[in-house]
């Protein structure tokens, strides 16, 4: 079974817990703010599973019934609150899975632990509902709500419960777990590593998406040949990204942003060890010959500003139709 052990990183979140646990002070609510990917939902099956775990160590063990159960999804005192509509925790599902529950003792372990995940979505209703279970909570009860952000929680819930912040895992243990665990290469864990920004989940994600692949190879294609392409060329180029990665858009600028930090990091130093891209140096070599110090930053630039304009939904095409001509330009 997973266990604390298990976690890469976070170790301010583990030894907090795990001295929680130990030492038996253990709060009545808690919430773990970090990005979609980063494994929030990860720490708190296991913080739950240790604290049900007949063995009382700081590890779930894994063998007991607790344990098993929490392995199987069927440990009837952690319970993860439902809701049907996609964007939105109402207040009834506060009060039906939590408010009219919270006061029958446990089935069978010391706590009652209860999680939310997407806490974000929770109406202001169904916090102020919550609210109230968080002013006299039963000594057994246990609260964990994970989100991606802490502001859309009202601050009188914030001030009830215990926050924890995900932190960006390093890069170099990001990179060992895909080796490791996931066999990926080394160029390959490189540039996952690169676009996770610390995120171990989403670099895992990127390390076995065919998608990703795809999205890297049109988009180094296009680096490596946009000096060279007449207009008509660079509005075909737009279309087919138009066609196939709207969705995954910022992926595919991520791409040009890091071939571009590359080029001009091997024009700064004429060293090859710390690009991302190594194995497409001679084009990496060409590009940084051919370009001025401000032509690539305007590059760079170019591309931070593409991504903003996209955000703020300016006609598609548009975008990047102007981005391909600065470029091409610079």
């Amino acid at each position: 079974m997973r266990g604390f052990k298990d976690i890469i990183g976070q170790e301010h979140i583990k030894e907090y817990l795990q001295n929680a646990i130990s030492r038996k002070k253990i709060a009545h609510a808690y919430i773990i703010q970090g990005e979609r990917f980063s494994g929030k939902e990860f720490i708190t099956k296991v913080f739950a599973a240790a604290l049900q775990c007949e063995k009382q160590g700081t590890e779930p063990c894994g063998e007991c019934r607790s344990c098993r159960q929490v392995q199987s999804g069927n440990q009837p005192d952690i319970i993860y609150l439902r809701h049907e509509r996609p964007n939105s925790i109402g207040v009834e599902d506060v009060r039906s899975q939590i408010n009219s529950d919270i006061a029958i003792m446990p089935y069978s372990s010391p706590y009652k632990i209860y999680i939310i995940n997407e806490g974000e979505m929770l109406t202001d209703q169904a916090q102020n509902a919550l609210l109230k279970t968080l002013e006299e909570p039963p000594a057994y009860a246990v609260l964990i709500i994970l989100t991606t952000n802490l502001e859309a929680l009202l601050p009188t819930i914030l001030s009830r419960c215990v926050v924890l912040h995900m932190k960006p895992v390093q890069d170099g243990l990001v990179k060992e777990y895909l080796k490791k665990e996931l066999m990926i290469p080394d160029y390959k864990a490189d540039i996952c590593v690169a676009f996770a920004r610390g995120n171990i989940g989403r670099a895992k994600q990127l390390a076995s998406s065919e998608d990703f692949e795809n999205i890297r190879n049109e988009a180094l294609s296009l680096v490596k040949n946009i000096r060279n392409m007449e207009l008509h060329e660079v509005m075909a180029a737009v279309r087919k990204i138009g066609e196939y990665h709207q969705m995954n858009i910022n992926e595919y600028l991520d791409v040009i942003s890091i071939w571009y930090r590359d080029v001009l990091l091997f024009k700064a130093t004429n060293d090859t060890n710390h690009l991302i891209f190594r194995e497409e140096i001679q084009y990496i070599r060409k590009a940084a010959d051919k370009s001025a110090y401000e032509g690539i930053e305007n590059i760079l630039k170019a591309l931070e500003s593409a991504k903003s304009r996209l955000h703020a939904n300016v006609n598609f095409d548009l975008v990047m139709e102007l981005l391909f001509i600065t470029i091409q330009e610079n």
